[in-house]
């Protein structure tokens, strides 16, 4: 693609100083996503995807250090940036959908009341009647995310609302601005397989309407090969591949993301076919932490593997961060 990415994360990494340790979280984490493009961030729980996430946004932990790169997003570097610069840009230009809408939703203020929160600090209101021009907006919004008789759920609280119906509001807060870059991190959580899929047509359907880049956070790697374009697969910290989404299916070619697709389930796969992925996530407080996080679990691993850092190679097409890369389709893989 000759478009700039709209993000472009180079070398980024990340520790937190706790009472037990340094957690060394990322390490030279690279990412880039373009003008409506759909990327699939994947991994365990733990392997700092949603770490990620946070640092680029400005709302890390306390205790979270950044120690190296950058993050540059529409040509200004995120980590550069001061707390009213971020605070400007987190709703308008870069929004966030959580993982649980219940804890992110505020139980004692009508769902209008926080729409027109996020309107009122953002959205440019210049109309004389403001409070009424909030309110239509606010009642659009839902209807934008296809919330039934939007009028009257401005009046409800969130604890009355089913979770389907509080994820379409978070959705709807999150693009009340029209953003250019919306980070979905694990938007399904907790859903029913019907509702699930409700919420992911709705966000990439209007990805697509709105060219809206979107990076989306989960740890179901078949959710993600149905909605993304491309899809970064993220292990103890590293990004370890990246690739377009029907490359990486049909040829994986990081160990862990072939461990990852055996242990998921596919459509002719069947219970006794999957295998999880050996061994645990290292702690990540350890001073003698291989040079390739995934080492400690890989068969193919040598000395090589705990000494050397792979780079990610493979440029813009199908990169991967392995000494021993896969180069051949895994049938049972192919065929989940």
């Amino acid at each position: 693609m000759s478009q700039p990415p709209l993000l472009d994360v180079r070398g980024f990494s990340l520790e937190f100083r706790t009472r037990s340790g340094t957690v060394r979280a990322l390490e030279g984490v690279d990412l880039t996503l373009r003008k409506g493009e759909i990327v699939g961030l994947v991994g365990e729980s733990g392997s700092g995807k949603s770490v990620l996430s946070y640092a680029l946004l400005g709302i890390s932990d306390a205790a979270a250090q950044v120690t190296a790169g950058t993050a540059v997003f529409g040509g200004m570097d995120l980590l550069q940036a001061d707390e009213a610069t971020l605070a400007g840009l987190r709703g308008r230009e870069i929004s966030m959908v959580f993982q649980s809408p219940r804890t992110a939703l505020n139980p004692i203020r009508t769902v209008g009341d926080q729409l027109q929160d996020v309107l009122r600090r953002h959205a440019a209101a210049t109309s004389p009647d403001l409070g009424r021009s909030l309110r239509e907006r606010s009642v659009q919004a839902l209807r934008d995310v296809a919330i039934a008789d939007p009028e009257r759920r401005t009046s409800a609280h969130p604890f009355e609302l089913s979770g389907g119906m509080c994820q379409r509001v978070m959705i709807a807060l999150a693009l009340a601005c029209r953003p250019s870059l919306l980070i979905a991190d694990e938007p399904t959580t907790g859903l029913d397989v019907t509702t699930q899929a409700a919420v992911m047509d709705l966000i990439t359907g209007l990805a697509r309407e709105r060219q809206m880049a979107t990076l989306f956070i989960t740890h179901d790697l078949a959710l993600a090969a149905d909605y993304c374009d491309r899809i970064v697969v993220m292990h103890a910290g590293h990004v370890v591949e990246s690739a377009p989404t029907r490359s990486l299916f049909s040829m994986p070619r990081h160990p862990y993301t072939a461990r990852l697709m055996s242990s998921t389930p596919g459509a002719n796969s069947s219970i006794q076919s999957l295998e999880p992925v050996p061994g645990q996530l290292p702690d990540l407080r350890r001073s003698d932490l291989p040079a390739c996080r995934f080492a400690g679990r890989c068969a193919h691993a040598d000395s090589r593997c705990h000494s050397q850092r792979p780079p990610l190679d493979g440029g813009t097409t199908h990169a991967v961060a392995c000494w021993h890369p896969l180069d051949a389709v895994t049938p049972e893989l192919a065929d989940g």
